[in-house]
């Protein structure tokens, strides 16, 4: 079992930023992958950015050149810097996490608002 632990959210003007954070904790654990995705009010949840244990990123086309996805395997933490925000990305942001087991897990959701 992993549990999830998120924080970072919170309330930002546009063009400005945020950093997510996410820590995983169980026991045994081997993660293949980290990730964040996005779930806007009425919407599915999408994918925002994921990062292998080797390190390999991959970002939805919407937040490259703004997001940065970065992790620290020792600590088993992933981390989301948000920069240049904007009222589209809005959204509750949730921290996901593969093993290696083929089991997959959810943080509780992060609540992040761009607004002015």
């Amino acid at each position: 079992q992993v549990q999830l632990v998120e924080s970072g959210g919170g309330l930002v003007q546009p063009g400005g930023s945020l950093r997510l954070s996410c820590a995983a904790s169980g026991s045994r654990i081997s993660i293949i992958a980290m990730g964040w995705y996005g779930q806007a009010p009425g919407k599915q949840r999408e994918l925002v950015a994921t990062i292998t244990s080797g390190g390999g990123t991959n970002y939805a086309d919407s937040v490259k050149g703004r997001f940065t996805i970065s992790r620290d395997n020792a600590k088993n933490g992933v981390y989301l810097q948000m920069n240049s925000l904007k009222p589209d990305d809005t959204a509750v942001y949730y921290c996901h996490v593969a093993t290696a087991g083929g089991f997959t897990y959810w943080g509780q959701g992060t609540q992040v608002t761009v607004s002015s």
